[in-house]
């Protein structure tokens, strides 16, 4: 890291499931003083749990979102009283640009970075105040590779934008021992982890209607009607908390992980992609330039395009444990060899914001 123990103001989502709070996690690893600024995400927590008022929800539907939490006036006293190295937003949607250019004026040697897991182009991910905001920013962090084309986030506004990778935390995805009970809860043939689509639903019907027992995790399925009683809607997610790794389990328990793309957020990849061989869990996922760039194909994953090459591999698949087994220790191995962890991103971004 180029500058020796870094404060940094860290605002952003610090519950346990969150990605931000193994950001921080990895910044103090790498030696930094993090101050956390929480804020609630728009969505809820990860079970589907959200408090927010219909008074927040009709304000972000006109493309603003409520400090309700005075996030932007915590940003200037902290900053007034510690003068951070830098001030880390997450997605900040709520940030004014008002906040950001009190920031330079408070503190001139304060860089200023945000980082987003979601499609920060597409306009309902963003606010009025996020567009307004880009050009106070140094450096914006992003994970979606679209973004950092000329026409995209850097014509709204943004002077630099840099993309990253997705990363795991190796305190929550690594490989786990399962309790007899929870091995009778969780284990199955294949399985996909993550928040229903309707075209999930069609594909996780078709695997069904074709002889394979698949097994649904996540919020939002209600809305999915198994076609055939190997289709099983749990209607539950599988979170990690501090006293049960339950995701961590449910990779580790499936013969077989599905990786879907989320299209409205143009995915070429997702926190899955990374999260499944970290877990050392056999990932079927559809097949991406960033995914085969990740993994190698048939090596340390294996990808699809159509369903019925879904359907052919997963069958094959499942008849060859041993290849299964060995592709997915290779994967596992990728992650580790190639600081694939949260530690090893954060330390790519410090090092670019921070020179």
């Amino acid at each position: 890291m180029p500058t020796n123990n870094p404060l940094i103001l860290f605002v952003g989502d610090l519950n346990f499931f969150a990605k931000g709070a193994s950001r921080i996690n990895a910044m103090e690893q790498l030696g930094a003083t993090v101050i956390g600024l929480p804020h609630t995400p728009l969505g809820g927590d990860e079970t589907g749990t959200s408090n927010i008022s219909l008074y927040f929800r009709i304000a972000w539907k006109l493309g603003i979102h409520l400090d309700t939490e005075n996030v932007n006036r915590k940003i200037l006293d902290v900053t007034r009283h510690k003068k951070p190295d830098l001030l880390w937003i997450e997605k900040g949607n709520m940030i004014n640009p008002s906040t950001l250019k009190a920031v330079h004026e408070i503190s001139p040697n304060t860089k200023i970075c945000a980082y987003s897991d979601d499609d920060m182009f597409h306009n309902i991910n963003r606010t009025r105040a996020y567009v307004k905001s880009l050009h106070h920013y140094d450096i914006v962090f992003v994970t979606k590779s679209y973004n950092v084309n000329a026409n995209e986030l850097p014509a709204l506004g943004a002077k630099c934008c840099v993309m990253v990778d997705k990363a795991y935390d190796p305190a929550q995805h690594m490989p786990v021992k399962l309790s007899m009970a929870e091995q009778s809860e969780l284990s199955c043939d294949v399985s996909f982890i993550g928040s229903y689509a309707p075209e999930r639903g069609d594909v996780l019907n078709f695997l069904a209607v074709n002889g394979i027992s698949v097994v649904a995790w996540g919020n939002g399925w209600k809305k999915c009607k198994p076609k055939n009683k190997n289709l099983l809607i749990t209607n539950k997610p599988l979170v990690n908390n501090p006293n049960d790794l339950r995701f961590t389990k449910g990779i580790n328990a499936a013969k077989i992980n599905l990786g879907f793309l989320r299209k409205i957020n143009r995915d070429l990849q997702t926190d899955r992609s990374v999260e499944i061989p970290a877990c050392r869990g056999f990932m079927l996922a559809e097949r991406s330039v960033e995914h085969e760039r990740l993994f190698k194909d048939e090596e340390e994953a294996v990808y699809f395009e159509t369903n019925t090459e879904l359907l052919k591999k997963i069958r094959y698949y499942l008849e060859h444990e041993q290849k299964r087994i060995k592709i997915a220790k290779a994967g596992y191995k990728r992650t580790r060899k190639d600081g694939y962890s949260h530690k090893g991103r954060i330390d790519e971004m410090l090092r670019t914001v921070l020179a």
